[in-house]
């Protein structure tokens, strides 16, 4: 099947997502963004330190994302990511614009029924938006410095440089970054770990990571990682092809 995957995407920013719904509970409505992630955009690597147990994990074909795969392995929400990721590298200005856009209506929506606005802009994805000019701003979060941004990262903490302050960043542990994930524990860091728990089981804490033992927060009953204490483990349930995981990148 032919899939045109150069065409400007329809919209840029999704709400719906069952993770993050979870947050509306305490008042905080999320928006996020899905790109393709690592290679499958075709315009080089978003994902530039995965780890091949975290790419094999993706959750790029969980839920909705993984139901009805023609043989090319897409579909309509896989062909959406693609072309976002494709406007964002090949067509900034107007990319920016649009986000522009979406983010102030999404923002107004939020407050209008009265949640608190908060963005994931690295849904399958893990670009250092700190780094890109937006605008006539020095990044996104210049462009809305009352608006609460949040993303899980492999990228090492030390490589980030000033990190903005409506921008809170979770590490990501996986088979081969344990230092890199100790590092950002010492900063201050959450870090995020998947464990091979059972649903209805409760997450072990303290959990003994590097010889020190460290709180242990369930990160699957709430995506709001800004409102989460420092220095803690944040325990995701190991989910889709993850449950499966034979690299190390699971726990337990």
């Amino acid at each position: 099947m032919h899939h045109d995957l150069n065409n400007a995407p329809r919209k840029l920013l999704t709400r719906g997502n069952p993770k993050t719904m979870k947050g509306e509970k305490q008042g905080i409505l999320t928006a996020i963004m899905h790109l393709a992630p690592h290679k499958l955009g075709g315009v080089g690597n978003i994902c530039p330190h995965a780890t091949t147990g975290c790419a094999l994990a993706c959750l790029n074909t969980a839920g909705r994302g993984g139901i009805g795969l023609d043989a090319d392995g897409m579909n309509a929400i896989q062909v959406a990511r693609i072309r976002r990721t494709r406007y964002w590298k090949n067509h900034k200005i107007e990319f920016n614009a649009m986000l522009h856009r979406e983010i102030r209506n999404f923002v107004r929506y939020a407050k209008r029924h009265g949640f608190d606005p908060a963005i994931r802009l690295n849904g399958t994805s893990d670009i250092p938006w700190e780094k890109f000019e937006f605008n006539g701003h020095e990044n996104v979060f210049a462009a809305f410095p009352d608006v609460q941004f949040y993303d899980y990262t492999k990228w090492p903490i030390g490589m980030r440089g000033t990190i903005p302050a409506n921008y809170h960043l979770t590490y990501s542990l996986a088979e081969s970054n344990a230092h890199h994930a100790a590092d950002a524990l010492d900063r201050g860091y959450n870090v995020a770990a998947v464990f091979r728990t059972a649903k209805s089981k409760p997450l072990q804490s303290p959990y003994n990571f590097r010889g020190r033992y460290r709180r242990v927060i369930d990160g699957d009953a709430t995506d709001a990682r800004f409102t989460d204490t420092g220095g803690a483990i944040i325990g995701l349930r190991a989910k889709g092809r993850a449950k499966h995981d034979t690299t190390g990148f699971v726990l337990g």
